[in-house]
């Protein structure tokens, strides 16, 4: 499975802190940190973190980065949107090539 997910705190924590720039790096790097720390393949861009894998193993990884998140925060935000093809591996590349293909023929 391939499960791209987008995760960010929100609201105040409990001592009323809250950096006043409303940038979330902080907390998505926390995320990122414990996505790529689990060994699974994956990918960052500006708005996903996409990871490769089993479905128990991939939702872990998620369940713990939310709360890594949390830490950030009151609330929690997630998107999660997942690409479920049982008997693939390597797609996380291999999706992406085969439309860089698809792009090239057309020229």
């Amino acid at each position: 499975m391939l499960l791209a997910f987008s995760v960010a705190p929100s609201g105040t924590l409990a001592g009323g802190s809250r950096p006043t720039d409303a940038s979330v790096h902080d907390a998505v790097a926390a995320a990122v940190r414990i996505v790529r720390e689990s060994g699974l393949p994956n990918r960052t861009d500006s708005m996903f973190t996409t990871i490769e894998g089993e479905w128990d193993e991939v939702f872990d990884v998620v369940k713990r980065a939310t709360e890594a998140v949390g830490k950030f925060g009151s609330r929690v935000s997630l998107v999660i949107k997942a690409d479920i093809r049982p008997g693939y591996e390597g797609e996380l590349s291999a999706k992406v090539d085969r439309l860089e293909g698809a792009l090239s023929e057309g020229s």
